[in-house]
């Protein structure tokens, strides 16, 4: 595999949106599927998240869609400065990422920043079992690349 970060698979696509319940609903009815419960990012002492490279509260909710190829995120942001509410103040709702399952997020994180595109921001997941990182390609590649790493059980 030659690329950047050894997969070509994606896994997700990330919404950011203003009003989750309702783009939920609406997605909910396009798959012709039950609305998937919301889940929190999790709180701060286990996130453990940076923005920008300084320790951040940041948070958001979360519905999953699953679908044979892939899952569609969407998020809906609180407050505090984020990749998620910056992009949601600059650009509005939509697409946010794209991400892919990696097997080491600290190294492809060095990598990427090796080739120009520096990490925005990451943190565990709510559950601690992985960790997830959004790269700033949007210069090149027109959206964020997140890398997400699930640690072994």
């Amino acid at each position: 595999m030659n690329t950047m970060i050894g997969t070509d698979v994606v896994v997700q696509i990330g919404l950011v949106v203003n009003d989750l319940d309702k783009t939920g609903r609406k997605f909910a009815d396009f798959f012709g599927v039950e609305c998937p419960p919301t889940c929190y990012s999790g709180e701060a002492e286990v996130v453990k998240g940076t923005y920008l490279g300084k320790p951040t509260n940041a948070s958001c909710h979360m519905k999953f869609f699953e679908t044979p190829h892939l899952q569609i995120e969407l998020i809906e942001p609180d407050d505090t400065p984020s990749v998620w509410r910056d992009f949601l103040n600059e650009k509005g709702e939509g697409l946010h990422h794209i991400a892919f399952k990696v097997k080491s997020a600290d190294e492809q994180i060095k990598n990427l920043e090796e080739k120009g595109y520096p990490l925005l921001q990451r943190g565990l997941y709510g559950d601690a079992s992985g960790q997830f990182a959004y790269m700033d390609t949007q210069g090149d590649l027109k959206l964020i690349l997140e890398l997400l790493e699930d640690f072994p059980k």
